[in-house]
């Protein structure tokens, strides 16, 4: 099985894949944020949130035996687009350092706010298990 369903006409992606073909067992994250263990935020900063919120994500998804590589979508709800764009290059860095060069289908959307008052990031995601 292909792992990127992308039409060989289309231009490359810029830091995702258009397609992700799976097989086995699915399991749903609901969106994660920057909180340590206590449910508190870790910091204020973009950037810590974010490192966090991919901690939690990898540790939730550890619980049912997934790693980064399972991971087929990951949707990223942020509350300033400038402060998520500006922020490409050390997030880059965050995520390889978490995820290495896994790189599944991905949405990123600006919204008005989040629940938590001080969250700047939320991500969820959808993994597929091997059976």
């Amino acid at each position: 099985m292909k792992s990127l369903l992308q039409p060989v006409s289309w231009a490359r992606s810029k830091g995702y894949s258009d397609g992700i073909p799976s097989k086995g067992h699915v399991v749903f994250l609901s969106g994660m944020i920057g909180t340590d263990a206590n449910g508190k935020l870790v910091s204020k900063d973009f950037l810590a949130q974010t490192r966090q919120a991919l901690k939690n994500i990898l540790e939730v998804l550890s619980e049912a035996n997934g790693r980064p590589e399972h991971i087929v979508r990951m949707n990223w709800y942020v509350v300033d687009k400038k402060e998520y764009v500006s922020a490409y290059k050390e997030l880059d860095v965050i995520y390889r350092q978490m995820m290495g060069q896994h790189y599944p289908a991905m949405t990123a959307v600006q919204v008005v706010s989040l629940i938590e008052d001080s969250a700047r990031v939320e991500i969820e995601v959808t993994a597929v298990l091997p059976e």
